[in-house]
């Protein structure tokens, strides 16, 4: 039997923690003669990236050697859950590498044709296609499925909506009927609405919030996973949009009023979680950042820390540090609560009890 014990503090309580780990798993239980590998800082569920892509680049799909070293990567920092928000590549062989951060998948993408990123999304002719398309992610996926929700329409030249109203209720009605929760990428204002009245779980990004769609959020039990590094390029997106002065105009405000939105979105009481967007234009790594950022909008250290850990496994239905839970731990010499220094260079990673 192999067994160690890592002793420090945990939060959101911030008081003493005492964990035993034998054959990869935690255990509250004193193990006679256990070596003690870790005492005296913190010590974390593994961090979570709720919105990372393993799997993509700026071209789609990826070999799957590229994959495993950006799942690698994000192991580095602590982040041994990833809710990979779409990608091209089929990463399920991961699950048989012990070695690699659990993954929860949505799946490909859903995509009209020409309204989304090239070799992101499987593009769908008719969207009276989409109630299949997402019975079928549901299925392949692990509990999740992923719509674009908006994107620049080249004939009006601005962000619209890619989806009618009761195109979306009978799609995530298919998701739900087939035990999966959906998400959407979603930039602008007009796709909102549709979006929550039909009962979709999340949205990503979010820089369209307005009064109303965050009040609709609240009645509706709809979470947001704000992104806010990846908005940090709106403004190159913006400047490279030649042809498009309505779409320049409008991502340059989004970007303007984005933290306010994000803000008020906390205020009313949105669930909010962490989450990179890393895989396309945002380098893999970088949680610890986005929590910082979490800050920006309002959030205590704690409760920005517990968006990226604790309370981002509950919501993702994944244990945290409990007995017999798989021993997916970080661990820190100083608070991790101090900034992105601290909490993205841990002192200590451990996943399925392996210390790297």
């Amino acid at each position: 039997m192999q067994a160690f014990r890592v002793r420090g503090r945990g939060l959101p309580l911030d008081e003493p923690v005492e964990w035993w780990v034998v054959d990869g798993r935690l255990s509250a239980e004193p193990v006679a003669d256990a070596e003690t590998i870790f005492d005296g800082g913190w010590v974390l569920p593994g961090l979570v990236d709720a919105h990372c892509h393993v799997g993509l680049g700026p071209g789609g799909e990826i070999e799957l050697d590229e994959a495993v070293a950006q799942a690698e990567t994000e192991r580095g920092v602590g982040a041994l859950l990833l809710r990979d928000a779409g990608s091209p590549t089929d990463t399920r062989v991961f699950d048989d590498r012990l070695d690699l951060p659990r993954i929860v998948r949505a799946g490909r993408h859903l995509a009209r044709p020409k309204r989304y990123q090239r070799g992101f999304a499987a593009e769908l002719e008719d969207q009276w296609q989409l109630p299949d398309a997402v019975a079928q992610q549901a299925r392949w996926g692990d509990g999740w499925v992923k719509l674009v929700g908006d994107w620049i329409d080249r004939d009006t030249g601005d962000l619209a909506p890619l989806w009618s109203d009761d195109v979306l209720e009978a799609a995530i009605d298919a998701a739900h009927a087939n035990g999966a929760r959906v998400t959407a990428h979603v930039f602008g204002e007009d796709a909102l609405p549709g979006l929550i009245k039909a009962g979709i779980d999340c949205i990503e990004h979010g820089t369209g919030l307005t009064e109303d769609t965050i009040d609709l959020m609240v009645e509706y039990g709809t979470a947001l996973v704000p992104t806010l590094i990846n908005i940090e390029n709106f403004p190159d997106i913006a400047g490279a949009a030649h042809k498009y002065p309505d779409y320049q105009k409008h991502m340059r405000a989004l970007y303007q009023s984005c933290s306010a939105r994000i803000g008020a979105a906390r205020e009313a009481g949105v669930p909010i979680f962490a989450g990179s967007d890393a895989g396309s234009a945002v380098a893999h790594g970088r949680i610890a950042e986005e929590v910082d950022a979490l800050k920006g909008v309002g959030m205590s250290p704690t409760e920005a820390l517990g968006a990226a850990c604790w309370d981002a496994r509950e919501w993702l239905r994944r244990p945290g540090l409990e007995h017999g839970a798989s021993a997916d731990l970080v661990c820190f010499a100083e608070d991790p609560r101090t900034g992105a220094a601290v909490l993205g260079n841990p002192t200590m990673v451990i996943l399925r009890g392996v210390v790297y």
